[in-house]
């Protein structure tokens, strides 16, 4: 099991003093008696987990809930399980009336000690529930590569027994900017509801400016309700509405041209319990990955079809990506690693699934195909395809290789940017340019193509030569293949977000592109999130 607890400077273990009621305890008979009772009922209580006994047995059996010292302790879990459904979990699993009556309700020292126990069980499941995220996100889809980090029980129980008590419980979440904003953006969606939502749904498939009728006092009100535009009382589509239009747009990834069309249609008459089950999703996601960022990395969000590169917390280069088809082995999976170098004038070595599954069939019926492509073997030889009888091979048995040696056409572009890792993925250049005209991106085999890649080259290399255009030009001029290392490695995370907060405070939402979204909401469900409507 992997570790978070030394990373987190002992998650503040001496922060400062906590406030509010406190969660009383019944107490009898003698002290010395009543401590040896409780010790003895302590051990025989966390006998059956491993966990618990070993941790224990280490303190001599001392609680850290159930003491009469541990009052602190009690009201701050008890005040954690009772804001649980503010980070999206499901509240329902850390039963905190159930504890807050069974603390209260403990009476002698077999009842105490089955009461200590119990509290550490469900505060080692709400610590890794906030902490590390509810779901394994690979059980979800097989996509989700991602390492989640998780806490180490002995560490935190003994970090949480140290340490002042809500501190503690308060450092567990993600502590990023961009976790709180998506808390603040469930709120205010759970007030929505609370009112009824956004309002009747428009009946039309579209609407342009000129445009009048109900359905576009619909489409007004209903932007009215989501904030992106002012009180109208037109009822035609005229310039106020084409701007407010224009925002939604901006704010879902769509082209902003002011025409409600069909697909700016489609997202303007999603409920309010679609974008916060987004939300939900985002923060379990941000769960995943409760580390602290570098202050220098890649960032390509796949379902918002783009590439941030960041230097001092800010984007310093942004362009458009396309990104894995949704399809089998096809789309592109959620993991992060570290840029080291990039290859200029690069061959492509055709991964094996592309030779035996889309090119073998076309050997097999004219050996001329793909005639751009080199035929080679083990030892990285060309082979001849006239001494070669492609019918005889299957995608099994098929023993070569291929690859396109560097040109303006290659499958690659003219560079590829490096993060080796073993799912073989990488960001690059294209000659199909004409992809990033379109809205949705999703055409590669998995790797993800950059519009800008010369720019984004400059940019990976200011902070280490004078004239970052410069050198790269040098070296793409010979037309030979090169590699230039990068003197300081930069992290590079593949993430899917369809719901965040940008800087500005402005909701963001895309479309799940690959439905992973949906199947880890279904999962969030079964386990026991659910939406919440917050009335005034």
């Amino acid at each position: 099991m992997t570790s978070k607890f030394s990373r987190r400077a002992a998650l503040r273990m001496l922060a400062a003093s906590v406030a509010g009621a406190a969660v009383p305890m019944a107490f009898s008979g003698s002290a010395a008696a009543a401590s040896t009772a409780l010790k003895q009922s302590i051990a025989m209580a966390s006998a059956r987990d491993r966990t618990l006994a070993q941790f224990y047995k280490a303190r001599d059996y001392e609680p850290i809930f159930v003491g009469s010292s541990d009052r602190r302790r009690r009201t701050a879990l008890i005040k954690a399980f009772a804001g649980a459904g503010d980070h999206g979990l499901p509240v329902d699993r850390y039963e905190e009336q159930e504890l807050r009556d069974l603390f209260r309700s403990a009476k002698g020292a077999d009842a105490r000690g089955k009461a200590e126990i119990v509290a550490a069980q469900k505060f080692l499941a709400y610590a890794d529930d906030i902490g590390s995220g509810i779901l394994n996100p690979r059980r979800i889809d097989k996509g989700l590569v991602m390492k989640v980090a998780r806490y180490d029980q002995k560490s935190l129980l003994a970090g949480f027994a140290q340490s002042n008590p809500k501190a503690f419980l308060n450092a567990l979440p993600p502590q990023s900017r961009d976790y709180v904003r998506l808390q603040k953006e469930k709120l205010r969606l759970e007030k929505l509801l609370g009112k009824g939502g956004w309002g009747k749904k428009v009946a039309a498939k579209s609407l342009k400016p000129g445009a009048g009728g109900d359905p576009v006092v619909d489409l007004r009100n209903r932007l009215i309700r989501m904030g992106f535009m002012r009180k109208s009382s037109s009822k035609v589509y005229d310039a106020k509405l084409e701007g407010g239009v224009r925002n939604f747009q901006a704010a879902h990834g769509l082209a902003a041209d002011g025409v409600a069309g069909a697909q700016t249609m489609a997202q303007v008459n999603k409920q309010v319990e679609d974008r916060l089950a987004q939300v939900i999703v985002a923060l379990e996601r941000r769960r995943w990955n409760n580390t602290e960022l570098a202050r220098n990395y890649v960032w390509v969000n796949i379902p918002d079809y783009h590439v941030d590169l960041y230097k001092g917390g800010k984007s310093v280069f942004r362009s458009r990506v396309v990104v894995g088809q949704n399809s089998k082995d096809r789309r592109t999976p959620e993991f992060s690693d570290t840029m080291r170098f990039m290859v200029v004038n690069p061959s492509w070595y055709v991964p094996r699934s592309i030779i035996t599954k889309e090119y073998l069939p076309l050997l097999q019926e004219d050996p001329t195909a793909v005639s751009q492509l080199q035929l080679t073997d083990d030892a990285g030889r060309i082979v001849s395809r006239q001494a070669v009888d492609f019918t005889q091979y299957n995608e099994e048995d098929f023993p070569f290789s291929m690859k396109e040696p560097p040109n303006r056409g290659n499958a690659l572009g003219l560079v590829k940017f490096m993060f080796p890792n073993r799912h073989n993925i990488y960001l690059h250049d294209t000659p199909s340019k004409n992809l990033f005209s379109r809205q949705r991106r999703a055409f590669s085999h998995g790797c993800i193509r950059v519009h800008k890649p010369f720019d984004f080259a400059y940019a990976l290399l200011k902070s280490q030569v004078n004239d970052p255009k410069g050198y790269f030009q040098r070296a793409l001029s010979t037309r030979k293949e090169a590699q230039i290392d990068l003197k300081e490695p930069l992290p590079v995370h593949l993430v899917y977000y369809t719901a965040w907060v940008d800087q500005k405070g402005a909701p963001q939402y895309r479309n799940d592109v690959y439905g992973r979204d949906k199947r880890i909401f279904g999962a969030l469900a079964k386990a026991g999130v659910s939406l919440r409507a917050v009335r005034s």
